[in-house]
């Protein structure tokens, strides 16, 4: 199973928050030890929506948008979310997270799972090094790393 992790960046190539880039990196380095991972910066909803056509295999990728309004799961829930997809076959789970102001409601639509990584806003940079964490958790939970545990 691949992973594709996309964010929208109004402005290619610069974050806001100081940081960000460098626990992106780190964060995609320790899940590649687990899963193929690929990231992508791109400008706009639309560049979003081409990638679920460009990365079509045997079946189209596994949609899921970050939304507040969306599900939200535990950490160990999200591991069996993980295995789940890994169980049925699935070819490629496709994370998009949206621009400062998410994801317009026709975007929205496309997506297979709507999730919340809970009730309180985020800015969508720190939203992006969350998610990748949990992604790493969620990993380290099926393989019995004691990351998740603190050991």
């Amino acid at each position: 199973m691949n992973v594709v992790v996309a964010w929208i960046q109004q402005r290619p190539g610069r974050d806001k928050m100081p940081g960000v880039t460098s626990l992106t990196e780190d964060f995609v380095t320790r899940i590649g030890r687990y899963t193929p991972l690929e990231t992508l910066e791109l400008a706009d909803e639309a560049a979003l929506l081409k990638q679920l056509d460009a990365k079509s295999g045997r079946t189209p990728p596994f949609l899921i948008m970050l939304d507040a309004r969306g599900q939200q799961m535990t950490s160990e829930s999200f591991a069996e979310f993980f295995a789940d997809h890994q169980m049925r076959g699935t070819q490629t789970l496709l994370f998009a997270v949206g621009g400062p102001d998410g994801f317009m409601p026709e975007a929205r639509r496309k997506a297979r799972l709507l999730l919340s990584l809970g009730k309180m806003t985020l800015p969508h940079e720190l939203a992006r090094v969350v998610l990748l964490e949990q992604v790493y958790r969620a990993f380290t939970i099926l393989k019995g790393h004691p990351y998740h545990t603190g050991h």
